[in-house]
């Protein structure tokens, strides 16, 4: 499945749409350049979950923010300053693949190895400076059927 946005507002709504989707215990992988709408769409993904989009700020530094206020926990990792299987481990996705709620991974492509049998993938690429394709593609059976966006 793929998608179109020309603009942060749409790429954004685009979480919003995929929010409604989402079940506990589903994991998320966002997989794009520096500056491909990651964050955006993930500020849109927590909003249609009932997070406050203004609280919603990329987790670079802290690696997993986790957010309640929500219709379920949300967990937002990123692996962009991780460099090995042994310092994802430490990270503590298991934990939050185990707590139920919403698991989204930024950059989960650096350390394929952390990643659970099943979850859906979202490639984001920047078409020009304004507008993004967004493919989405599930992994395992509990993906597969379901109807992603709109």
């Amino acid at each position: 499945m793929e998608a179109i946005s020309h603009s942060v507002e749409e790429t954004e709504q685009l979480g919003v749409e995929l929010a409604k989707s989402l079940r506990s215990g589903d994991v998320v992988t966002l997989i794009g350049e520096i500056g491909a709408g990651k964050t955006t769409f993930v500020r849109g993904l927590a909003l249609g979950l009932g997070v406050a989009a203004g609280s919603v700020a990329s987790p670079s530094f802290v690696l997993v923010r986790q957010y309640t206020s929500g219709r379920m926990p949300l967990y937002h990792a990123d692996l962009f300053r991780l460099e090995n299987l042994p310092q994802a481990a430490n990270v503590g996705l298991e934990e939050c693949y185990e707590a139920g709620g919403v698991t989204l991974i930024e950059w989960a492509n650096k350390v394929p190895g952390v990643l659970p049998e099943q979850f859906l993938e979202i490639r984001f690429e920047a078409m020009d400076p304004e507008s993004r394709r967004l493919t989405l593609q599930p992994h395992g059976p509990l993906y597969q059927g379901r109807k992603f966006l709109a």
